[in-house]
């Protein structure tokens, strides 16, 4: 029995479509038809006029045509002064439908870190959020106690943007009926369980503090760098992007785009610190355990390490 499927475009850039676009073997047209998903609409795959959009969304209202998963990319623009007014569809809040077709859902999934968690325009004028969460924060904008018609929650998928393999392996367990296992994110297992840090090529100059302070080497960029990828849970590292490649392989810093609280408020490419320890430690690693390990660590660096790092 085929299922059917509604994206709407909250407040955000597009970026989650485009990479859903990019999606190979199967690709996304190919993907519909092996799960039997009808797109009843889609901003960038769809043609209708307006009248035909609006008759749409009204028999979806109606129950006259069942709604199975709503993709929400985007914030949830509720400014200025919570009318909503900042993003319309066909002339009103698109806040107010974005509320009713989660009503008659069987699933929700928020595709990309703007509509799980907020994004860029929480804390500004457009008061944006997530669809469950504000950042850190459950609630969101349908609230704690908010469950889909299948008594689940909306089903963050972060990213920024969602990697397209995540989204196409959520919507086949979903299609398939089959049972998605969540984290404390409400983010699916399989993709969110691991550090971006575990399967990145850097690990053991990690592991051995061979330190980078600019560009173009190749130790490891969470010292001084801002690399967030020993903080944050994504599958960068595990599924590649383009089945290829990752930030951290091609010697550029984890943004920690996976964050509740991304875009964080300090800079991409430098570590915080206090006197040369990070604020944030990796996860699981207590401060007086770094601090009695990091100069044992460095100290105890293989010369193949140091060799490697300087190009020798």
């Amino acid at each position: 029995m085929s299922k059917t499927l509604y994206w709407i475009q909250g407040g955000g850039c597009g970026g989650d479509t485009w990479s859903f676009l990019s999606a190979e073997s199967p690709d996304i047209y190919e993907l519909f038809d092996i799960l039997s998903i009808k797109v009843l609409w889609h901003p960038s795959l769809s043609v209708a006029d307006h009248q035909s959009r609006e008759e749409l969304d009204q028999a979806i209202l109606e129950d006259d045509v069942p709604l199975d998963i709503l993709c929400v990319e985007g914030s949830i623009i509720q400014g200025p002064s919570g009318t909503g007014l900042a993003d319309t569809v066909l002339g009103k809040p698109k806040k107010n439908l974005i509320g009713a077709l989660a009503a008659k859902a069987q699933h929700v999934i928020a595709v990309g870190t703007c509509a799980s968690f907020g994004g860029f325009g929480t804390d500004r004028e457009t008061e944006a959020t997530g669809m469950q969460f504000h950042k850190n924060n459950v609630g969101g904008f349908l609230g704690k106690e908010y469950r889909s018609k299948s008594d689940l929650p909306v089903i963050n998928l972060p990213g920024c943007p969602c990697h397209s393999d995540v989204l196409a392996g959520t919507l086949s367990a979903l299609a398939n009926n089959l049972p998605l296992e969540l984290n404390e994110t409400n983010s699916p297992l399989d993709w969110y369980r691991i550090m971006v840090h575990q399967g990145c090529t850097r690990n053991e100059y990690h592991e051995y503090r061979v330190e980078e302070k600019q560009f173009g080497e190749k130790g490891c960029l969470f010292f001084y760098m801002g690399c967030q990828g020993p903080l944050v849970k994504g599958p960068c590292n595990k599924i590649l992007w383009n089945r290829r490649s990752s930030k951290t392989r091609v010697g550029v810093p984890c943004f920690g785009c996976t964050r509740p609280d991304f875009p964080q408020r300090y800079p991409f490419f430098k570590t915080r610190n206090i006197e040369g320890i990070p604020i944030e430690l990796p996860a699981g690693v207590s401060r007086a355990h770094y601090m009695a390990y990091k100069g044992m660590a460095a100290a105890a660096a293989p010369k193949r390490l140091i060799k490697r790092k300087s190009g020798i």
